[in-house]
């Protein structure tokens, strides 16, 4: 047996578990299988992980890819930069006397889905960007703007040192930044009415809008900025991209 999951909290809406149990059966893994653990506290993890002598690999989502952090064994060099973690790959070791241990590896499988489904949209207009939110995958959107040499700056709704708030954009407009991308839930499912707080009618078609959001395939994020002549596209490649390399990690 071999299994694989997602943890997070909560897991409502998850392409994980459809995506991965799809893989297994087109592949005929027996004895592999994928499931949902969603955890309401991320205190829970050691547990969890000792109730679970068969896992081999997790994905990690909301709101735990900052905070599970410390309770891994080691990280690769992607994540140890960005500071999350989406993927943990767990190897069995042997330990005296003769008891098996488990290794738990942190890796950032979104720097790699974002970068491979990003770059293809820039043109030479796009030289700075906003990244909206400040969670853990606004900080591996954050590495790869900074490996491409994009200048960037967080906007978050609370005023802190280093970032714009919602109401500095209002007020000042978006300035030399023409690429916007936006790392938080707002247009998710169930919640498609909502978006991020931005004044929209100052979008212009020199703008390229990404939101990380995939389901519905087009938020209001995106349906206000396509309406503005800007350029657009959701995380749905990205989701692929990082699942794939998620997979590879698991099973190299």
């Amino acid at each position: 047996m071999k299994k694989f999951g997602l943890i997070g909290f909560p897991l409502k809406i998850s392409f994980s578990k459809d995506y991965f149990s799809k893989k297994i059966e087109q592949k005929k893994l027996n004895g592999y299988v994928y499931e949902l653990y969603p955890l309401a506290d991320i205190s829970e993890f050691s547990e969890f992980i000792k109730m679970h002598p068969d896992l081999c690999g997790l994905n990690v989502t909301i709101p735990y890819k900052k905070n599970v952090i410390p309770y891994l064994d080691e990280l690769d060099e992607s994540a140890s930069e960005v500071g999350a973690v989406n993927v943990i790959k767990l190897t069995s070791l042997m330990a005296p006397p003769f008891k098996k241990n488990r290794k738990l590896v942190g890796y950032n499988s979104d720097v790699f889905g974002f970068e491979k489904s990003f770059l293809p949209l820039l043109k030479q207009q796009h030289h700075s960007a906003l990244i909206l939110g400040t969670g853990g995958a606004a900080m591996a959107v954050a590495f790869v703007l900074r490996k491409h040499k994009i200048l960037y700056q967080f906007v978050s709704r609370q005023k802190k040192s280093g970032q714009l708030t919602y109401q500095h954009i209002h007020e000042t407009g978006f300035s030399h930044f023409n690429i916007i991308i936006n790392t938080t839930p707002l247009g998710m499912t169930p919640n498609e009415n909502t978006c991020p707080d931005l004044p929209y009618e100052k979008i212009t078609s020199d703008f390229l809008c990404y939101d990380l959001v995939y389901t519905p395939e087009e938020t209001l994020f995106l349906k206000k900025s396509k309406a503005q002549g800007a350029t657009i596209k959701n995380g749905l490649e990205m989701l692929h991209l990082q699942a794939d390399r998620a997979w590879d990690i698991w099973n190299i």
